[in-house]
């Protein structure tokens, strides 16, 4: 396998974890030492506390997919531009365009840098058939 083929790899089964919402191999496909930083708030989380946020997340959710995915592999890393669907519990709908930047090695994300308007969340978290 190629390093292309193993970066594209590593996000398919980051991305496909997220979606089935198994927090196990998201933890797995983060290096212990991985930073996560959100552009959205400016600041960075260590891998305990993104698989915490992930965690919550999925248990707000039914339903999670990643369409118009357009992923690009580069020399140790990956950039996905994607719309991230989410559907609530209670049935309210989230569509998020968002932008992720990762460093990879071997067989993990040593960093990942995210980006999206936070207004989207902060709307759908107010629907009234949220919960």
């Amino acid at each position: 396998m190629t390093e292309a083929e193993q970066i594209a790899a590593v996000a398919e089964r980051f991305f496909g974890a997220v979606e089935a919402g198994d927090t196990g191999t998201v933890e797995a496909c983060y290096d212990p030492a991985v930073v996560i930083w959100h552009g959205h708030t400016r600041q960075a989380q260590d891998r305990a506390a993104n698989v915490a946020t992930l965690t919550q997340f999925i248990a707000l959710t039914r339903e999670r997919r990643y369409t118009d995915r357009k992923i690009h592999v580069f020399d140790g890393g990956f950039v996905q531009q994607h719309l991230l669907v989410a559907i609530a519990n209670g049935g309210a709908r989230l569509e998020l365009p968002a932008a992720l930047i990762c460093a990879v090695t071997g067989d993990r994300i040593t960093r990942l840098e995210e980006y999206f308007d936070n207004s989207a969340v902060i709307e759908w978290a107010k629907a009234p058939d949220f919960a």
